[in-house]
């Protein structure tokens, strides 16, 4: 796509569409039978669908608002917030971009392993054998010989892309509405089974808090259009094509998850080893129904991970221009690529290959991590639209969805418990001192306002918890 292209609706919703659906939704339906039950899943997709409605519209307003904003996420936290909370929505979506990819990587080798391993001869285990992280290293190290080259994902490849995705998904929720069983979908009402920390049975409002960042990841991607809207025909179709995406999605992601659990019992689901859908799929139709999963799953993932490291590597060289990363990311090669901020990202997912390898991390921790790391730039994003839309006396409807979209951050915050906030926390830290560095470099001090104060001290006061549950 070059910058001379004018986007249709239909262009913006394929890319919309194509961000969102990655490697998470092969696995979603393992991914949400584990965490609730029937009724749960239900309670959830609903808070999920209203909640992520209003957050693309919040980014198809502010793309229409302020259509001079570049860096999306960044762009809206710096603009509303101030440098400080700007690089924390910056380094919070760089780490759920890099960590993300790293899950991509993942979940490709552990579908891999379903043809290969054997009970006495595991290869690929969960993506996390010693094999899997060879393999996984090699893509991540091509995938950085081809950015660095300029080689970018084509509209027309997006197309290709998103079609090879979307069909046997679309070809799966007409199988499962053939074979469902609504007695074995009500049969576990309740999710049965499921228990808590304590070995307790979880209460409907556990396994509805436990869905939720399982379905915010399967959504992160959502801000496409907003990114993409300088190539739009008219700034009205980024919001059409936004809202018509995410509907799409979401009627895809709730079919599939609740179906699932009309063809097998959920425990059993629960268990199957990822990509999930493969294992229903093979139920219904035999052997090649996991052919055909793992095929679109490995198209899906190598698309995506070619575009998600060209996100990951454009906030910091965005970043760098204002003085909140090192001017080592401003730098471009000979084919304008930031190869510096190419080079860190790379880096830091072979680093997290090699944690996944050594800890024998699965791709559920790195989905719980990742999306962990999203909630502040997605809360902020509602928040700034919220206070634009009060400072500029604009419509009802700009307050209403600012007000909306930040009410559902909030909640996912909420709803992310407190380990997952405090190893955010631990997160956060090293991109702190990133910052402070980069600032005495760019301004020969720091330049901090009272509240950036308060919010550094606020990190550093809950890192001592963050620390002790991690290491106790």
């Amino acid at each position: 796509m070059t910058t001379t292209t004018k986007i249709g609706v239909s262009a913006l919703t394929a890319l919309v569409i194509s961000s969102m659906i990655g490697s998470g939704i092969f696995s979603l339906p393992q991914n949400m039978a584990a965490v609730a039950g029937s009724q749960a899943l239900l309670i959830g997709w609903l808070i999920t669908g209203v909640g992520i409605i209003f957050l693309g519209l919040s980014f198809a307003c502010l793309s229409k608002l302020l259509p001079e904003l570049d860096g999306g996420v960044y762009g809206y936290a710096r603009a509303g917030f101030g440098d400080l909370m700007g690089f924390l929505s910056a380094w919070g979506y760089w780490l759920c971009t890099t960590i993300g990819i790293v899950g991509y990587l993942v979940v490709a080798f552990e579908a891999v392993g379903t043809f290969t391993d054997q009970p006495d001869a595991v290869l690929f285990g969960k993506g996390n054998t010693m094999i899997s992280f060879i393999g996984a290293s090699l893509i991540a190290w091509l995938v950085y010989a081809l950015v660095a080259r300029g080689i970018k994902e084509a509209a027309g490849v997006n197309l290709i892309a998103t079609v090879v995705k979307v069909f046997p998904l679309l070809l799966f929720i007409g199988l499962a509405i053939y074979f469902f069983d609504g007695a074995r979908f009500f049969a576990d009402w309740q999710g049965n089974g499921i228990s808590n920390e304590n070995g307790q049975q979880t209460t409907l409002m556990e396994q509805v808090k436990n869905t939720m960042l399982i379905t915010l990841w399967v959504f992160t991607g959502i801000e496409g259009a907003a990114v993409l809207s300088k190539h739009a025909k008219s700034r009205s179709d980024v919001g059409r094509a936004t809202v018509i995406g995410v509907v799409i999605t979401l009627l895809i992601y709730v079919a599939i998850t609740l179906l699932s659990q009309g063809i097998l019992p959920r425990a059993e689901i629960a268990e199957m080893p990822n990509p999930s859908m493969a294992g229903i799929l093979t139920s219904m139709v035999g052997n090649w129904g996991k052919w055909l999963i793992t095929l679109c799953l490995t198209v899906s993932v190598l698309s995506s991970y070619l575009s998600w490291t060209l996100y990951a590597t454009e906030i910091p060289h965005l970043g760098a221009k204002n003085g909140v990363f090192p001017p080592l990311f401003t730098r471009l090669n000979k084919h304008a690529v930031p190869q510096f901020s190419l080079l860190f990202t790379t880096l830091t997912v072979q680093l997290c290959l090699f944690l996944v390898w050594k800890t024998g991390n699965s791709y559920e921790t790195l989905l719980l991590i990742s999306t962990s790391m999203i909630l502040i730039p997605y809360l902020l994003v509602g928040g700034f639209l919220l206070k634009y839309a009060i400072q500029q006396q604009l419509a009802w409807r700009y307050k209403i969805i600012g007000g909306f979209a930040t009410l559902y951050a909030t909640w996912i915050v909420y709803a992310a418990g407190v380990e997952y906030l405090l190893l955010s926390v631990l997160l956060y830290l090293p991109g702190v001192l990133l910052f402070l560095y980069s600032q005495y470099k760019f301004y020969g001090k720091w330049q901090l306002r009272h509240y950036e104060k308060l919010v550094l001290l606020i990190l550093v006061l809950l890192a001592i918890p963050a620390f002790m549950q991690q290491f106790a």
